[in-house]
């Protein structure tokens, strides 16, 4: 395995250093310095300031980014803030003198709290406010309880998922198919708006385990965990340029009160079962928390393949059982240094197996004359484990002002191996031939973020990171007469692959507040990516290559209740882990995988416009998107014996890939207790690339056509704690460059109650279960030949689910929590689901967000 040579490291450090310098002086910071600004900061010392902490009135959860405003006996507006994730804010800066305070966010009616004095340049407290439903917005309809389905960000779309009843007992794949702009196939691939080279962080976090799949990583992360999902459609600078898709941030819960706190969650169904502990203990300056989260799931599939070629056809058809497990473990600390100055660090173990055995017998024809018949037993396993390291330091100079440090080491070993039995007609081993595949992930990164308000309209992020990947890959081949003991097989291939890729990155983002309600937020990103590869040994030339990666994102309210957005973006798509892997997959010899470790990023250029409105009851959110990629990677299949009817599948940089289309998502409040949401999605896809015709000469082939999905979902509350939830999803076909995917659908019903004051939680579902499961059709086409596959899902599912909290809190001070590495960049696809629950939290710091500039602020209760 290739070590890390100190002067990339140091390369790393070099990087940081300029940032990091900007704060070399933090007392003269304090005292009014400017840094490496231009203009004085307005900022008295000797200022006081009001603190408070807004929360909901029907279930005291906390109100985020709710609007609070400081007006002074003239009934100026002279200063105002908005309150963090944990409900808290301060107002800074603020004269002696007598106020009044007026809080409000949508949905609920404004509080105000008159002859709120300032004196001394003390800190005057309003303790707890409470917001109670606004009946003008609504008209006759309340929210209780219920937190905004959907929140519109300058850059983002936030799904909040704490209401979904259903997903409980599933994992984040059951709750990404109710996201509006995203789609989930049956194997857990996620996409945002049909695009599948995404980045997922996991509370803002990466992990290496991505690497091999996003599919098996959300299968890690249970359901029952998520409090909220960020849809990051138009990135800004800060955020690494992979990913040409977009990001998804999933939000897990997390504990930030004083006391202790254990929570239980369980459940057992048809398909699958899981046990998860989540606890945690806070006191003073010191917090702790501890997870456990286990997940089993065992189901059956059937598939059916025919190729047809010139002169040859292959039929195939399979039965299989299919069994996993999945753990996620964690422990997190964090501490306060000082009042400005906050450090946390944390450990988090993963584990992922995944067992198929199945029964696949094989006819293929010349002609319509039968030639040969293979009947074949198929055991696959893959497996592995990953551990993340992160220490984390923030020091907040004053509120909004922010430097910080964060480190992340994550590692993860892997294997992918299968054994494949020839059998005869009795069922009787007659050779055996066995694939080890050995893989491991490594990644040191090292950042740091500056955030610098000028006044109250402009707000300036700095930063710069570097990461030093390592990929490693050995495999082999194995075989054995009958059931005797294997040896090596030469007629096989075998051999490494050692891929370095290391990243050297800095970025500048702006952010400035206009007349009108206008927001504008733009950054420019610079990526150098530096390629050291070897193939059994043997050099591999790769270029490295530097990307500029521009963003610009603007934000307009129109009256009180209705926002339009428009973004463009820059992204790129480095090849992961499976693409560029060269181990030949023969598990399956009608169709051959094999990776390529020559290729090489693609480029797309985003576009999108959004609007979206309260219309009395119901609430709206349309956009618009357009996306141009260069350079695309795709899959691209070959025949390689038209005679036996075998295909082989790789990855090539194929060309063009062009796409068109719009999301429509409607959230309907019918009565107090009675919510019906849904959306659709829609888009024309054109692609164009080279592939191999007739006679081995290359030749372009395009494809296009239409996308779409949906989803409906709607939920009752009844009295004594009663819940009920209905869902239902589909899926169209997804266009290839050889051919299309085909789609599906899926439907749910349950029912659950709380008891012993709401600790309690008792849950039953039921999903699918008017049919036997779904079947996917896909069909390829080239010159050369056609394929037809199908794959049915025994997906029918009861499942019963339990949870139950345990603990004693008591309301504290929101926690500053240090920032932590943000690796949007994996190989592979994004985060794992790495921390269960929070084991170094990025999330719930007061003060932790830069302030607002004053017109945005004044216009977040539209959010």
């Amino acid at each position: 395995m290739k070590t890390y040579s100190y002067s990339k490291i140091v390369m790393c450090v070099a990087l940081l250093l300029p940032t990091i310098a900007l704060e070399a002086n933090p007392l003269g910071a304090d005292a009014g310095a400017t840094g490496f600004f231009t203009g004085p900061i307005a900022w008295n010392p000797a200022a006081g300031s009001i603190t408070g902490l807004v929360v909901d009135g029907t279930d005291n959860s906390p109100v985020a980014y709710a609007t609070v405003s400081l007006y002074n006996a003239a009934e100026e507006l002279v200063n105002g803030t908005i309150s963090d994730e944990n409900g808290q804010f301060t107002v800074t800066d603020v004269a002696d003198g007598t106020y009044r305070v007026e809080i409000s966010f949508l949905g609920y009616e404004a509080v105000s709290v008159p002859n709120v004095t300032v004196a001394g340049g003390k800190a005057a407290s309003l303790g707890t406010v409470t917001l109670g439903a606004s009946a003008e917005l609504l008209e006759e309809v309340t929210v209780t309880g219920q937190r905004s389905l959907i929140e519109e960000k300058v850059d983002r779309l936030v799904y909040n998922a704490e209401q979904d009843q259903l997903s409980k007992g599933g994992d984040a794949s059951d709750v990404l198919r109710r996201v509006p702009l995203l789609q989930v196939d049956l194997d857990g691939n996620v996409s945002v708006r049909g695009n599948q080279n995404i980045r997922v962080l996991i509370n803002n976090k990466p992990s290496t385990i991505i690497a091999s799949s996003v599919a098996d990583a959300m299968k890690m992360i249970p359901a029952d965990q998520i409090k909220s999902v960020e849809v990051i459609t138009s990135p800004s600078a800060k955020y690494d340029a992979e990913g040409s898709g977009g990001i998804i941030n999933i939000i897990t819960k997390k504990n930030s009160l004083a006391g202790y706190f254990l929570n239980v969650d369980t459940g057992i169904g048809i398909r699958g079962s899981n046990l998860g502990l989540n606890g945690s203990y806070r006191r003073g300056k010191f917090g702790v928390t501890l997870g456990g989260f286990g997940r089993a799931f065992y189901n059956n599939s059937e598939t059916s393949l025919v190729q047809q070629f010139t002169d040859s056809r292959s039929e195939q058809y399979g039965e299989g059982s299919d069994n996993g497990l999945f753990g996620r473990y964690n422990l997190g600390l964090d501490y306060d240094l000082t009042d400005k100055m906050f450090l946390s660090g944390g450990v988090r173990f993963g584990i992922r197996n995944f067992d198929r055995d199945q029964l696949q017998t094989t006819n293929v024809f010349a002609e319509e004359t039968p030639i040969s018949t293979f009947l074949r037993d198929i055991e696959s396993e893959s497996g592995g484990n990953s551990i993340d390291f992160n220490l984390d330091y923030l020091y907040v100079i004053k509120p909004g002002r922010e430097l910080s440090i964060s480190t992340l080491y994550s590692t993860t070993d892997e294997n992918s191996n299968f054994i494949s039995s020839n059998l005869d007609g009795q069922e009787t081993v007659l050779s055996r031939l066995q694939n080890l595949n050995d893989n491991n992930n490594q990644e040191i990164t090292l950042q740091t973020d500056y955030i610098h308000p000028i006044g109250e309209t402009q707000i300036i992020e700095v930063g710069a990171k570097g990461i030093l990947r390592q990929v490693n890959s050995d495999f082999s081949y194995l075989s054995s007469e009958g059931n005797g003991a294997f040896t090596l097989d030469p007629s096989n291939p075998a051999g490494t692959l050692d891929y370095s890729q290391d990243i050297a990155a800095a970025y500048g983002a702006y952010t400035l507040s206009l007349p009108g309600d206008l927001t504008v937020k733009a950054g420019l990103r610079y990526e150098q990516t530096m390629i050291d590869a070897t193939q059994n040994n043997e050099g591999i030339e790769i270029p490295d290559y530097n990307n500029l990666v521009p963003s610009v994102n603007f934000s307009k309210r129109l009256g009180q209740t209705t926002t339009v957005k428009a973004g463009y973006s820059r992204r790129i798509q480095r090849p992961w882990l499976r693409q560029l892997n060269p181990n030949v997959n023969l598990q399956n010899t009608q169709n051959i995988e094999v990776g390529n470790p020559l290729l090489s990023p693609e480029l797309t250029d985003n576009f999108e416009l959004g609007y979206s409105n309260m219309i009395g009851k119901t609430y709206l959110n349309l956009s618009l998107f357009g996306r141009n990629t260069d350079n695309a990677i795709n899959e691209v299949r070959t025949p390689i014996d038209s005679l036996d009817g075998v295909l082989l599948t790789t990855y090539e940089n194929i060309g063009k890939e062009q796409a068109v289309g719009a999301n429509v998502f409607l959230n309907l409040y019918l009565t107090n207790r009675w919510t019906v949401n849904g959306g659709f999605d829609v888009d024309y896809a054109q692609l164009e690339g080279q592939v191999t015709g007739v006679d081995g000469i290359s030749v372009t082939q395009t494809n296009s056509g239409f996308n779409y999905g949906g989803r409906l979902m709607s939920q009752l509350k009844l009295n004594k704690g009663w819940t009920a939830q209905a869902f239902t999803f589909m899926r169209g076909r997804r266009v290839q460059l050889q051919g299309s995917r085909g789609g599906f659908g899926m439907y749910a019903l349950g029912m659950s109650k709380e008891f012993n004051d709401g600790r309690g939680t008792i849950g039953l579902s039921a999903e699918n279960f008017a049919g036997r499961g779904w079947t996917i059709r896909s069909e390829l086409e080239t010159p050369n030949f056609t394929q037809v596959r199908e794959d049915l899902l025994l997906n029918r599912n009861v499942k019963l689910t339990f949870s139950y909290k345990f603990g004693e809190l008591e309301a504290d001070r929101a926690r500053r929590k240090t920032r932590s590495v943000t690796n949007d960049d994996l190989m592979g696809g994004g985060e794992d689901g790495g921390d269960g629950g929070g084991a170094a939290p990025a999330q719930g710091r007061r003060g932790g967000k830069a302030p607002a500039p004053k017109k945005e602020r004044k216009n977040k209760n539209k959010e």
